[in-house]
């Protein structure tokens, strides 16, 4: 479960953890309909959020959404194994708040942010290179990437204790805030109908757009710094750096790996498992197994999935902001 896919699209840490929990509820309210208890599954849920720019808010975050997940495991879904109400998260750093302007100072904002992820509780970090802003990332920056987090866990110290900043006044004043705040936003969506309601009558993408409008203007007038964008920034520091070379004749290899499996398949062991997978996707029987199928009979994804496109239809996002 992540929140990664709306903070990229412009909403704010908060405004994305609320629509994370709102997504949570959503997949364990359909699990649990399945038939399944809270405690079979829920120890093994885990998620992934973005940890941007806003240092002790972000540490904030992540603890008061680690309050917020283990209430709501308790109270709401009476989860009574206490792995069922562990905050199970990780964290990429970098994404959209890398800039393409001066990036070599996105090595600052990466350490930082994935200082920022320790200190809120994170159990696993991806760091993003400081290329990745305008390219996939060299040999070297990956490097770099990896041994920002070696640091960090080898010659820092800062996984020798849990919630080292627990106790702050500061920080616990902005995790009862941010808790108050993702509490309110969920509020607002359940009220709507949940979740998928809220994005087939466009309030989520209205949301987010009104927030990433807002942050741009911030920007724009100077009112958020961003040190190489709009402050800071100096033409004579401007470079070339070196880009990833790729090979361009992947896609050719690709495109011959399959007509060779095509050629070489069962094509009706193919149909047969498409056929029961349309079948089962008609009814209410678990896909798993039909996918699975399908796949050990070479099915292509693009097959596959033009069966659940004729069946179940296809995803029209709501037009009107």
């Amino acid at each position: 479960i992540t929140s990664c896919h709306y903070q990229d699209a412009g909403a704010m840490p908060l405004q994305a953890a609320a629509y994370f929990f709102a997504d949570a509820i959503t997949y364990i309210e359909h699990t649990l309909a399945r038939g399944l208890s809270i405690d079979s599954f829920a120890p093994r849920l885990s998620s992934y959020h973005y940890t941007h720019s806003d240092f002790f808010g972000e540490v904030a975050k992540y603890r008061a959404m680690r309050r917020l997940w283990a209430r709501m495991m308790k109270e709401r879904f009476g989860a009574q194994d206490p792995s069922s109400c562990m905050f199970r998260f990780g964290n990429p750093c970098g994404g959209s708040s890398l800039t393409a302007a001066q990036p070599k100072n996105n090595i600052v904002r990466v350490a930082l942010e994935a200082l920022a992820s320790i200190l809120g509780g994170t159990q696993a970090i991806h760091t993003g290179a400081w290329d990745e802003a305008y390219a996939i990332p060299t040999q070297e920056s990956a490097d770099l990437a990896l041994k920002t987090q070696l640091i960090l866990a080898h010659e820092m110290g800062v996984t020798q204790t849990v919630d080292p900043l627990g106790g702050s006044y500061y920080v616990e004043h902005l995790t009862n805030q941010a808790e108050a705040e993702i509490q309110q936003r969920l509020g607002k969506i359940e009220l709507l109908g949940g979740m998928v309601r809220a994005i087939e009558n466009g309030y989520i993408q209205r949301e987010i757009t009104d927030s990433a409008y807002e942050r741009e203007r911030q920007i724009q007038r100077g009112e958020k710094v961003v040190v190489g964008v709009n402050r800071f920034a100096n033409p004579a520091e401007e470079e070339d750096f070196p880009l990833h070379a790729y090979d361009v004749r992947i896609p050719e290899r690709q495109a011959e790996r399959l007509r060779r499996i095509r050629q070489e398949r069962s094509s009706d062991r193919v149909r047969r498992a498409l056929d029961r997978l349309r079948q089962a996707a008609e009814g209410t029987e678990n896909l798993m197994p039909y996918l699975i199928e399908s796949v050990e009979a070479y099915a292509t994804l693009g097959e596959i999935t033009r069966v659940f496109r004729e069946i179940f239809g296809e995803f029209r996002e709501p037009v009107g902001i």
